[in-house]
């Protein structure tokens, strides 16, 4: 029961944001372009400037501890099954097939799997890892399959292979603001009040921002009909089979049988596997020009399976 109290808690302001979101949309209140003015301002001011705070004051030097481990298979297994499932499958390109690997691998880590860990777990030392390499390896690999499978304006593919990737943090504010705040982590400078103070105000805004973008998406409804309206089901239902059901279990095949963590920390890498879709695929799709519906799609599907899902973890590995 407490279990379940946490979860509840954990998981309602997600909805209520959404819920203001679409209920913004649908009276019209920001107007037609309110969508993409605050997804572009989530990922070009707002989440770098979260990024940067948390990573400028972590240290990235436990990704070898055993826990990580079965987290960053389980991760890798999801995505790459995501990405190969929607690319052959579904027959989308390199930039769909990116966010499809988010939708499957990205878990809603930071405003779902610190609050989760917090009630469950006692504390949210393991979810602060998962934040790390999420930002720091897996966010940077969907947004080279982005940069790289998007079409420029005249509608080629962008040139310049070599230069472009060496070039993409510079152009890419969510890279550039992890980059940074590694440079600050590895150097151990102390910024000033100055410097910290905007950026925690800025990123404080990114997640309820995102989600109230998601929200306003949720108005245009699901895009086309008929067979493509099924196909996109079909690609939905297939990723979030993959998130909510296949990384979790991937994560309790590697942590028990194969590396026999502790319960404890068994119990914390299947409950951070078992979260849902993290926003952030709805913003990279929307910012890269791609169709938003799946990603979002995902998003909403994946939380609400994911409630089922966390409290089998909880109830099955918990004391």
């Amino acid at each position: 029961m407490a279990a379940m109290h946490a979860l509840l808690s954990a998981f309602a302001p997600i909805w209520v944001l959404t819920g203001i979101g679409y209920a913004v949309g649908r009276g019209g209140l920001l107007g037609p372009q309110a969508e993409a003015v605050l997804g572009r301002f989530v990922f070009h001011v707002a989440m770098p400037a979260a990024l940067f705070t948390m990573v400028s004051g972590a240290s990235p030097d436990v990704f070898g501890h055993p826990s990580m481990v079965a987290f960053v298979v389980s991760t890798a297994v999801a995505a790459g099954a995501g990405f190969v499932l929607v690319r052959r499958v579904f027959g989308r390109g390199r930039a769909e097939a990116a966010i499809g690997a988010m939708s499957s691998g990205h878990v809603n880590s930071a405003n779902l799997g610190i609050p989760v860990a917090v009630q469950v777990l006692g504390d949210a030392s393991f979810v602060a890892q998962v934040i790390l390499f999420q930002v720091l390896v897996l966010s940077p690999v969907i947004l080279t399959l982005l940069d790289s499978g998007t079409r420029g304006a005249d509608g080629r593919r962008p040139g310049g292979g070599v230069r472009r990737l060496l070039t993409m943090p510079l152009r890419n504010p969510i890279i550039l603001a992890s980059l940074l705040g590694v440079a600050v982590s590895a150097t151990g400078l102390r910024l000033p009040a100055a410097v910290t103070h905007p950026c925690d105000v800025l990123g404080a805004a990114a997640v309820p921002t995102a989600l109230i973008t998601l929200g306003l998406s949720l108005c245009r409804g699901p895009g086309g009909g008929g067979g493509r309206a099924r196909r996109e089901r079909a690609e939905t239902a297939v990723v979030v089979a993959v998130k909510t059901l296949g990384q979790p279990l991937a994560a309790l095949l590697v942590a028990g049988p194969l590396l026999h963590l502790p319960a404890h920390q068994l119990l914390a890498v299947v409950l951070c596997a078992a979260l849902p879709t993290a926003q952030n695929s709805f913003i990279y799709a929307r910012e890269y020009g791609l169709d938003t519906g799946p990603a979002r799609d995902a998003i909403v599907a994946s939380t609400l399976v994911s409630m089922v899902t966390l409290s089998v973890a909880a109830w099955a590995l918990g004391p």
